[in-house]
C-alpha cells in the first residue's frame, strides 16, 4: 500500500495560465477547497458529485502534469514519472506490469472499468519555451502529460465520492437513499502503461501479463488530445478509428559493378525505385476505394560511392489500413508485388513485415453512450474522426470493449512536435471524456 499520495497544493496558477473555458466554474477556485459532498448528497445523484469531484480536482491536476511535463522519460526509463504519479494517486493495490507500468485499484472488488494513462515520452529537444519545458532532451510533444494528470483527476475524483457514499450504505438517512447501494461508483483500474511510442508495445505486455483479467477488468477507456480537432470537441467514434501499423523491410539484391558498364550489373537501386512506385497502385488499383490504405516508404538506403552500382539496397516503411480483414491480404499482396518487380530488373528480392498495431476498433455501444453523456453536460461531440494513425491502445480492444476518445486541443503544431505544447485546459477536457467514458462503461457492466 502506498502512504502518502497528495499533489501539492501550494502553488497558484501560473501568469500564462489561459482562461477557463467554463464559466460556471468559480474564478477563486483553489485546489485544496473541496465540496462538501456530504451536504450535497441530497442533489441526489452519484455522476453529479463525481462531476463536482472532478471539478475540485482538476487545478491541482495542471499542475502535476507541468511537473510531468517538465522531467519526462523515454520508453523503457519511465520510472521517475510512474512513482510520480502513484505519489499522486490515492491509495489502492498497486499491481507492477511490463517493466515500468503499473496498476492501481481505485475501489473494492468486482468488475472494474479501466483507464489508461501512457508514461513515456518522445526523445525529442522542446522548443516551446515555457518556463517548464523538459531540458534532458526528452519531451511529452505527445500529450501523455496531460492525459496522466488527467487519469490522476478521475481517479481521486472516484476515490472521494466512493468514500462519502460508503459512510452512507449502511443505514441511509432520509433524502440518502438515491445515491445508496447500487449508486456506488465501480472500481476504477488505472492502468499506468509504459512504452506506447515504441517497440515492444507497452500495452501488447500489459495484456501478455493476465493482469487485466485477474483484476476483473471488464472495458478500458482511453482519451488522446488531437490538434486536427477544434478546441473544445470530443470525438467518440463507433468502429475503427485507427490503422494497424506494421513495419516493413525490403532487401533488393543484385549484381554490383562500375556505374559506366550498367549492361555488366543487376542494378538494385533501379528495382528499388520501382518497387516504391509500384507499391502506390497497392492503395490506387489493389485495395477497395472504400478501405483507408497507407504504403510509405520511410527510408532508402544503397551504396557508398557514386560511381559505383551496389550489390544492394534496403528501404523500410509501414503499411496501415483500417480494414481487419485486408490487412493480412495487404501484406501478401505487398511481398508479392516486390518480389514480382525484383525478379523482372534481375534481382532477388527479401520481404519482411513486421506486425505492429492491429486496427484499433471502439466498442459501438461504448461510443454512443460515452457520446450521449458528454452531450448532456454540454460538451461538442463528434462521431467521424477516423485517422490512419496508430495506437497500441488497439490492444485492449483485442481483449474486451474498449473507447479511445479524441479531445481537440488549440495549439499550432502538430503531434511529435517538439513545438506541441496544448494549453492546461486539456486536462480538464480529457479528464471530463475520461469520467463519462467509465460512466458509460459502469453502466453497461
Amino acid at each position: 500500500m502506498k502512504t502518502s499520495h497528495h499533489f501539492s497544493h501550494h502553488q497558484d496558477r501560473g501568469p500564462d495560465e489561459p482562461r477557463d473555458r467554463h464559466p460556471d466554474r468559480h474564478p477563486d477556485h483553489h485546489p485544496d477547497h473541496h465540496p462538501d459532498l456530504h451536504s450535497d448528497l441530497r442533489s441526489g445523484h452519484r455522476d453529479v458529485l463525481l462531476r463536482e469531484a472532478l471539478r475540485a480536482e482538476l487545478p491541482a491536476a495542471r499542475q502535476l502534469r507541468r511537473e510531468l511535463h517538465a522531467d519526462p522519460r523515454v520508453s523503457g526509463q519511465e520510472g521517475p514519472t510512474l512513482e510520480r504519479v502513484l505519489r499522486a494517486l490515492p491509495d489502492g493495490p498497486i499491481e507492477h506490469v511490463a517493466g515500468t507500468g503499473a496498476l492501481v485499484r481505485i475501489g473494492g472488488p468486482g468488475p472494474a472499468v479501466g483507464v489508461r494513462g501512457e508514461l513515456d515520452a518522445l526523445p525529442l529537444v522542446e522548443r516551446t519555451g515555457v518556463p517548464w519545458a523538459a531540458v534532458n532532451g526528452a519531451m511529452h510533444a505527445c500529450g501523455h502529460d496531460v492525459h496522466l494528470a488527467a487519469v490522476v483527476a478521475l481517479a481521486r475524483a472516484v476515490s472521494r465520492v466512493t468514500t462519502v457514499l460508503a459512510a452512507h450504505d449502511a443505514a441511509p438517512a432520509a433524502g440518502y437513499e438515491s445515491v445508496a447501494g447500487h449508486e456506488q461508483p465501480g472500481p476504477l483500474m488505472v492502468v499506468l502503461q509504459p512504452r506506447e511510442e515504441s517497440h515492444p508495445s507497452g500495452a501488447a505486455d500489459v495484456v501478455r501479463s493476465g493482469a487485466l483479467s485477474r483484476n476483473d477488468v471488464r472495458a478500458m477507456i482511453g482519451a488522446h488530445v488531437q490538434p486536427v480537432l477544434d478546441a473544445g470537441v470530443i470525438a467518440c467514434t463507433p468502429g475503427a478509428v485507427n490503422a494497424s501499423a506494421d513495419e516493413f523491410r525490403v532487401t533488393i539484391k543484385g549484381v554490383d559493378g562500375h556505374a559506366a558498364y550498367p549492361h555488366l550489373a543487376r542494378d538494385p537501386v533501379v528495382a528499388m525505385a520501382q518497387v516504391i512506385v509500384a507499391a502506390q497502385q497497392l492503395v490506387s488499383r489493389v485495395a477497395d476505394p472504400m478501405v483507408p490504405t497507407v504504403v510509405t516508404f520511410g527510408s532508402v538506403h544503397a551504396g557508398t560511392a557514386p560511381n559505383a552500382i551496389p550489390g544492394e539496397a534496403v528501404a523500410r516503411g509501414t503499411l496501415r489500413t483500417l480494414s481487419p480483414s485486408w490487412r493480412e491480404t495487404l501484406h501478401a499482396q505487398f511481398a508479392g508485388l516486390v518480389g514480382d518487380v525484383a525478379r523482372a530488373h534481375g534481382c532477388e528480392a527479401e520481404v519482411q513485415v513486421l506486425p505492429g498495431e492491429p486496427v484499433l476498433v471502439n466498442d459501438a455501444a461504448l461510443a454512443v453512450r460515452t457520446g450521449e453523456l458528454l452531450r448532456a453536460n454540454g460538451r461538442a461531440v463528434s462521431d467521424d474522426l477516423r485517422s490512419c494513425g496508430g495506437d497500441d491502445f488497439a490492444q485492449y480492444g483485442e481483449l474486451m470493449p474498449s473507447l479511445m476518445m479524441f479531445v481537440g486541443v488549440d495549439t499550432r503544431a502538430g503531434l511529435h512536435s517538439p513545438e506541441f505544447l496544448p494549453d492546461d485546459e486539456a486536462v480538464d477536457e480529457v479528464a471530463e471524456s475520461l469520467l463519462a467514458g467509465y460512466l458509460a462503461a459502469s453502466c453497461a457492466g
